[in-house]
């Protein structure tokens, strides 16, 4: 790879990864064409990127961005997996793909400036997806009015109980 092809590569990856909301370095070691092949479907479906790129070309990108906080990580062979939309899918992604394949070792992470382990990594990939926390959000919401509403008719029903009460009593004396 010539010089100028590097400087090119270099320069785009740093567009990209800042406006990437999280990037998460994988180390591929020991994982075949099929097993890559197959991981890269994957993370593709669920819109994000992956790409495998020369360490000193890592530590390079790493010097202007959030993935400075991660260039210790870039030691032997490394790739990065990142997305623009939602922070949650390449961890959970990554995670389920790190339990069926020994080979495939989560480095670290970095997501709002925050570098994360895999620790942090394993517990971004237990939340919920974006659609099932908009909709928990909804419901909740949903639920306020409804509970003011069932308030607001409770005083007047109670008041009829108090009336009916009342005439019963008088009834029997």
């Amino acid at each position: 790879m010539d010089r100028l092809h590097k400087e090119e590569l270099v320069k785009g990856l740093q567009e990209k990864l800042s406006t990437a909301k999280v990037v998460i370095a994988t180390d591929y070691k020991g994982l075949d064409v099929a097993a890559v092949s197959d991981l890269r479907r994957k993370l593709k479906e669920a819109g994000v990127e992956y790409q495998v790129v020369k360490n000193t070309l890592l530590r390079r990108v790493a010097e202007d961005n959030q993935m400075a906080l991660m260039a210790d990580c870039f030691v032997g062979p490394s790739a990065i997996a990142y997305s623009f939309d939602d922070p949650v899918a390449p961890a959970k992604v990554l995670t389920e793909f790190a339990k069926e394949n020994d080979n495939l070792e989560i480095k670290a992470g970095v997501m709002d400036n925050q570098l994360m382990d895999l620790a942090a990594i394993k517990a971004l990939s237990n939340l919920p997806s974006k659609e099932v926390l908009l909709g928990r959000l909804l419901s909740v919401m949903n639920g306020v009015p409804t509970a003011f509403v069932r308030v607001l008719n409770a005083v007047p029903q109670g008041f009829v109980n108090v009336l009916g009460a009342l005439k019963d009593q008088r009834a029997e004396a």
